[in-house]
């Protein structure tokens, strides 16, 4: 095959690269994640506060579980997606994966901030202190950090495309913080619990702890996919308005 009738790398990335596609596409996913939202926050909810049993050692105090668990698994999640588009805008130049990225970055900070509140929360009772600068948490913090740099960084330039490329840069950088949170527990002693869901052999959690937690995770995923599209498109629109704005002074 020639190199004329190759196509390009990433071309399958670039099929939604049009705004008006992108738009069309947005349009018609969001009333359905916004649906998975309310039913699966709602049933997690239900499921987590009186479907769930109370544990024999943690008590009532588990059901922070339901909310901790799932918003450290999105701060993760959320950056992961930033990392990927920030390499799909510095590769292959995607015209909406800055966008993304950028749109990303404080769902993934709001994440990261739950998931350190309600582990704080959850760690008085259980552990006796608020905080504890062990592997998983530290690492965690710093993947809050990293959240609030993207953030800045990104509005820190007048051009966005400047702030967006600079952002990617420090996202990609920032991406060997994931494994370290995730291994945290097996590389270092720590007070954090080792994982009980993710695991090769299976989740040692019984069905009805297992499930609702389950159900939350996808609520916080699909709440995630919603917003950030919501954003998505508010920022294109923005980006519309600001070239309209700079075809009326240039016509003056």
């Amino acid at each position: 095959m020639s190199d004329l009738a190759r196509p390009p790398a990433g071309s399958a990335l670039h099929r939604f690269a049009s705004p008006a596609r992108f738009l069309r596409l947005a349009g018609s996913l969001q009333p359905w994640l916004a649906g998975g939202t309310l039913l699966c926050l709602g049933v997690g909810l239900y499921l987590a506060l009186f479907g769930s049993p109370a544990d024999y050692q943690q008590g009532e105090t588990v059901r922070i579980m339901y909310v901790h668990v799932p918003a450290a698994w999105m701060a993760l999640f959320v950056y992961l997606c930033i990392a990927l588009a920030s390499a799909s805008l510095l590769v292959w130049r995607h015209p909406l994966a800055g966008l993304v990225a950028k749109a990303s970055a404080p769902l993934g900070a709001a994440f990261t901030f739950l998931a350190l509140a309600t582990g704080s929360l959850w760690g008085k009772p259980m552990w006796g202190t608020w905080w504890e600068w062990d592997g998983r948490m530290t690492s965690v913090l710093i993947l809050f950090f990293l959240y609030l740099g993207l953030i800045a960084l990104t509005n820190a330039f007048e051009s966005p495309e400047r702030g967006q490329r600079a952002s990617a840069v420090l996202a990609l950088v920032g991406v060997v913080n994931l494994p370290i949170i995730k291994f945290s527990v097996d590389w270092w002693n720590t007070l954090h619990q080792p994982a009980s869901v993710m695991r090769l052999d299976g989740p040692t959690i019984d069905p009805s702890m297992l499930w609702p937690l389950l159900i939350m995770a996808a609520g916080f995923t699909f709440y995630y996919l919603w917003v950030m599209l919501l954003r998505v498109r508010g920022e294109l629109v923005e980006a519309r308005l600001r070239a309209l704005q700079r075809l009326e002074t240039e016509g003056r």
